[in-house]
C-alpha cells in the first residue's frame, strides 16, 4: 500500500462515519442539542467538513468548496471562509442549521472530492514538505493530513454519540 492508498482509506472511513451519523435524521434532529451545552449532530458534521475544506483548499491553493458552491444557504449561514466553527459559542452552534442530512453528506462528499485531488498527486517526499511554520516543530504536509483526519474522526464519533442520545 502506498501513501496515496493509505490516505484514501483513512479519509473514506470519515465519509462512512458521516453517513452513519446523519442518515435518516430530520433537520430538527440534526440541529437539536442532545443535552444542554452539547453541540448538535449537524454542527459537529458541518464543523469537521469545514475544517477539512479550509485546510485542504489552502494546501491546494484553491478557493474553499464552501465559497464556490451553494452550501452556505443549505446551512442558513453566510459564505465566510474563516468560519469553520472553531471557538463557536452555543448561540453560534445553534445557528448552524442544515436543511437535512443530504446537506451534510453532500458538502462532505464535495470536500472529500477536493481532498482526493490533493491525495492523488502527493508523493512520499512531499509528505515532509513544511506547510505551516507557525508551530514548533513546523507542520509538514503529512502531519497536516493526519491532523485533519484525526479531528474529523473525533467529531464524527461525537456526532454518532450525540445521535445515540437523541430521544433519551
Amino acid at each position: 500500500m502506498d501513501q496515496r492508498d493509505l490516505f484514501r482509506e483513512l479519509f473514506a472511513r470519515i465519509a462512512e462515519h458521516v453517513d452513519v451519523a446523519v442518515r435518516g435524521l430530520s433537520a430538527e434532529e440534526l440541529t437539536a442539542a442532545p443535552a444542554t451545552g452539547v453541540n448538535s449532530i449537524g454542527w459537529l458534521v458541518w464543523h469537521l467538513a469545514r475544517i477539512q475544506d479550509h485546510h485542504v483548499s489552502e494546501l491546494l491553493g484553491r478557493e474553499q468548496v464552501w465559497m464556490s458552491e451553494p452550501w452556505p444557504e443549505r446551512f442558513a449561514l453566510t459564505s465566510d471562509p474563516d468560519d469553520t466553527g472553531f471557538g463557536h459559542s452555543m448561540e453560534e452552534v445553534a445557528a448552524v442549521r442544515p436543511d437535512g442530512p443530504d446537506a451534510l453528506t453532500g458538502y462532505y462528499e464535495a470536500v472529500a472530492a477536493r481532498t482526493e485531488e490533493l491525495i492523488a498527486d502527493v508523493t512520499e517526499a512531499e509528505l515532509d514538505r513544511v506547510v505551516d511554520e507557525g508551530w514548533d516543530p513546523p507542520v509538514t504536509l503529512g502531519v497536516r493530513l493526519i491532523s485533519v483526519a484525526d479531528d474529523d474522526i473525533q467529531h464524527a464519533g461525537q456526532a454518532a454519540y450525540a445521535r445515540g442520545l437523541l430521544g433519551r
